[in-house]
């Protein structure tokens, strides 16, 4: 359990970290259940085994507790962002235990900074600890591993009472999934402005296997949505949330669409939406019915159109964009004028010279929006 340490001598030893670093994401868990989905104090463990019986996955929560969040796993993102950075500098030896400065890791995640935050923060790492996990996902099928997100997690609080570092040593598991080749996808840094479990969820669904899966994007048929999302409560209310949620089709990057099905459950469908559309212009359909029989489908060679760099829109409003979300997640209270900022934004691009599809627009639109 946490350690609280009050020597203010070491407290140089918590270099401050970039607050603007590129988030990544540890690719296996963004598919499977290892995370509660609501904010809510939830004892009831969670049991996965994937449609064709090798994989499993059981989590399970300290009585005092609960189980991990995917808010909290907010906190590993942030880790497993730092892990990387560290490996690409070409550090020889990665730390498994990091040194954080708090506030650094509350501005990353746009959360708020404040007493109270740190408080939040805390409870977030005793779930992480105390919540354990079993699963087969990668040692096979014979083999099974049990862990906790953290091992530990220290405090350094200096004369007054403030927490000025922390120490958190990340569990072998997760620490070895993040720095093996692949290990990590990037993510838009708008998920943090998501505010339901549900859609979190579903944004990291969409972005393991519709990142790169081309026009076509990737579909899933509702009920093994329902068993990979772990949720509680039954498929019925599962498929109305997630119904809200396509008709919503706010994600950042990603675009929903319905595929209605005669007598058989509907499929999801998660497409990477192109960024580059003319403003105003429609969003794609919501709900759609299965192909009609013998109808005509697109061949391989219209379906091998390359698709276009990520672009900040040259005119026109950025509200129902996912530049609009980084927007909101960015700028500080009290927000100006979207319209204004992606005006001023232009400006900023035309006088520098950067161009509008410039490899890291979204970065640089996200500390444009955290310098206003």
């Amino acid at each position: 359990m946490p350690q609280d340490y009050r020597e203010d001598g070491q407290v140089d030893l918590f270099l401050p970290q970039l607050t603007a670093l590129p988030l990544r994401d540890q690719r296996e868990t963004m598919e499977r259940p290892f995370f509660s989905l609501s904010k809510r104090k939830r004892l009831k463990p969670i049991d996965y085994v994937s449609p064709d019986r090798k994989v499993t996955v059981h989590v399970s929560a300290n009585s005092e507790y609960g189980l991990a969040t995917i808010y909290d796993l907010d906190i590993l993102i942030y880790c497993a962002s730092v892990l990387i950075e560290h490996k690409r500098r070409g550090a020889n030896d990665i730390p498994q235990t990091l040194n954080v400065v708090p506030y650094d890791m509350l501005r990353t995640l746009k959360r708020e900074v404040g007493g109270r935050a740190y408080d939040l923060l805390g409870n977030a790492l005793d779930r992480l600890q105390s919540t354990t996990v079993k699963t087969n996902i990668r040692s096979g099928d014979a083999v099974e591993t049990t862990f906790s997100w953290i091992d530990s997690y220290s405090q350094l609080k200096d004369r007054t009472g403030n927490v000025r570092g922390m120490r958190i040593t990340l569990a072998k598991w997760f620490y070895d999934g993040v720095l093996m080749e692949g290990g990590v996808l990037a993510i838009d840094p708008a998920y943090f402005s998501l505010t339901g479990g549900r859609e979190r969820w579903l944004y990291r669904v969409a972005r393991k296997h519709a990142g790169g899966a081309g026009t076509d994007g990737f579909a899933i048929s509702m009920p093994t949505l329902f068993e990979k999302s772990g949720a509680e409560g039954d498929y019925r209310r599962f498929k109305f949330e997630m119904t809200k949620i396509v008709r919503e089709n706010a994600l950042p990057g990603y675009a929903l669409e319905l595929e209605l099905r005669a007598e058989a459950e509907p499929f999801l469908r998660m497409v990477r939406r192109n960024l580059t559309s003319e403003p105003g212009a429609p969003s794609p359909a919501l709900v759609q019915t299965a192909p009609t029989p013998g109808r005509a489908t697109p061949s391989a060679q219209d379906k091998a159109i390359d698709e276009p760099p990520i672009a900040f829109p040259e005119y026109g409003h950025i509200a129902h964009s996912a530049f609009g979300a980084i927007a909101r997640a960015n700028l500080p209270e009290p927000q100006r004028d979207h319209g204004m900022v992606a005006d001023d934004f232009r400006s900023f691009l035309r006088q520098r010279e950067i161009a509008y599809d410039a490899r890291n627009i979204t970065q640089i639109f996200a500390t444009f929006c955290s310098k206003q």
